[in-house]
């Protein structure tokens, strides 16, 4: 079998499964695990995939820049937006995380909300400038610019002192075992002090980043609370969230 064929396998596989294991699939096509995992470091090579322990996830198409992304997925994260803003409530301490999809959150609050939001997005904090009872905190730091957010040992010491009640966390990449994993070692650390200092995680996120990987692990998928995604998620693509106790959500239509 040619290299091209047993990559596309690979692919077809992972669009399917949403994950291969180097030793079944050595023996579905009959080739030694040596030759799969030469074909997983070159699709890696290229983008295409992530290499975990054993076999190999989808990678998460979250590559573009930060203005890119705001043209990408327009309607879904409207969607996301929309179901995400339902669980805001007054007097609580929000963290907001950056992204586009948390940018559209800050852009549908409630014009009347009393809250503190607490965010590392200066897109997010600007678009907050206009609610006359929001209290914006703005958490300096180091600016990660492809991102938008600031990152370094003074979003760390920050953030460790805020004790929130509901993380609307933007993700990058999310599988039912690795968890919410990201590209960028730094961000993940902020993101991951964000989760540990949150009663409540709802993670962002729309489908084409469902059952991917991304390098560095933020969280496991035990730490969030809720999911929230665009409407025509698959229901079989979100049970293995579901069975693990998340409460999925969708913008009701």
């Amino acid at each position: 079998m040619l290299k091209e064929e047993r990559q596309q396998i690979i692919m077809e596989t992972l669009r399917r499964d949403g994950k291969i294991v180097a030793a079944d699939l050595s023996q579905v096509i009959a080739v030694s695990e040596d030759t799969i995992r030469r074909d997983l470091r070159d699709l890696a090579d290229a983008g295409l995939i992530q290499r975990v322990h054993g076999g190999a996830l989808l990678r998460s198409p979250a590559g573009a820049s930060y203005r890119e992304r705001q043209f990408l997925s327009g309607s879904a994260k409207v969607s996301i937006a929309k179901a995400a803003v339902s669980l805001v409530r007054n007097r609580q301490v929000i963290i907001l995380d950056g992204g586009t999809t948390t940018l559209e959150i800050a852009r549908r609050l409630p014009i009347d909300l009393h809250a503190t939001i607490v965010t590392n997005s200066p897109p997010v904090a600007v678009a907050l400038a206009d609610y006359p009872d929001i209290q914006v905190v703005m958490i300096g730091g180091h600016l990660l610019a492809p991102s938008q957010v600031t990152i370094g040992a003074a979003a760390l010491q920050a953030f460790s002192s805020i004790h929130a009640d509901l993380c609307m966390l933007g993700v990058c990449s999310l599988h039912p075992e690795l968890g919410v994993s990201i590209p960028v070692y730094e961000e993940s650390l902020i993101k991951r002090i964000m989760v540990d200092n949150s009663a409540e995680v709802a993670a962002l996120v729309t489908v084409d980043k469902l059952g991917t990987g991304a390098p560095y692990t933020v969280a496991p998928i035990s730490d969030l609370t809720y999911i929230i995604t665009e409407p025509d998620a698959p229901d079989e693509v979100l049970a293995p969230y579901a069975n693990k106790g998340i409460t999925i959500m969708k913008e009701k239509v």
